[in-house]
């Protein structure tokens, strides 16, 4: 983390403030390419993990400050998956062998996700609370473990991705807010529209292989 701390330092510095709060170079950078990402997932284009991994990696520096551990430490988790995530989208193979397709889950396997996901958010806000300083655990923790199921969906070209991350994306503008991350907050918001735009492109492209 120091490592990444002293090359982003030039990104540390204020851009301009926000309602108050001071708006960093790397906040800009880490939101105009978190957007992109979203823009090619929504295509179904290859090229939204690499800019995933980038642009976690600059808000992971970003939510450290931000004392948000938990959506913290979620960017260094997005970073591996996302290099899951590429190699599924150019090499990864359905149940049935073929090359990975945009499809459903079976609804048992949507109870299943749910159940876990709602298991998870308890223990991660407990773990927060009684491990970090953080502010805000359980509201920290929401976001978090649902952007784990949406990452791992999204992986597998599953539709229902979406719908987890229009609610990801919902809890998450009232967690930026709360901590004066305007411009991310701004973002997230944007990230919930293109989550509605997205969902509808899938359930146009289900059976399409599209990379």
């Amino acid at each position: 983390m120091d490592s990444l701390l002293q090359a982003a330092a030039p990104l540390m510095a204020v851009a301009f403030d926000l309602w108050g709060s001071p708006t960093t170079w790397l906040e800009i950078v880490a939101c105009v390419l978190a957007v992109w990402m979203v823009v090619c997932n929504m295509r179904v284009d290859p090229l939204g993990w690499p800019l995933a991994i980038a642009s976690s990696l600059l808000y992971a520096l970003l939510f450290a400050q931000s004392r948000l551990y938990g959506e913290a430490g979620l960017q260094i988790f997005f970073v591996v998956v996302a290099g899951w995530g590429w190699w599924q989208w150019l090499r990864g193979r359905g149940d049935d062998g073929t090359a990975l397709k945009v499809h459903r889950l079976a609804t048992l396997h949507r109870l299943q996700a749910l159940a876990l996901t709602l298991a998870a958010w308890p223990l991660l806000g407990w773990a927060l609370a009684r491990f970090t300083n953080s502010d805000v655990p359980y509201l920290d923790a929401l976001p978090t473990v649902g952007s784990i199921a949406g990452q791992f969906l999204l992986g597998r070209k599953l539709i229902e991705n979406w719908p987890v991350w229009v609610a990801v994306n919902a809890v998450s503008v009232a967690l930026f807010a709360v901590k004066g991350l305007w411009l991310t907050v701004g973002v997230y918001l944007v990230f919930g529209v293109l989550a509605v735009a997205g969902w509808r492109a899938w359930r146009a492209l289900e059976g399409q292989v599209r990379a």
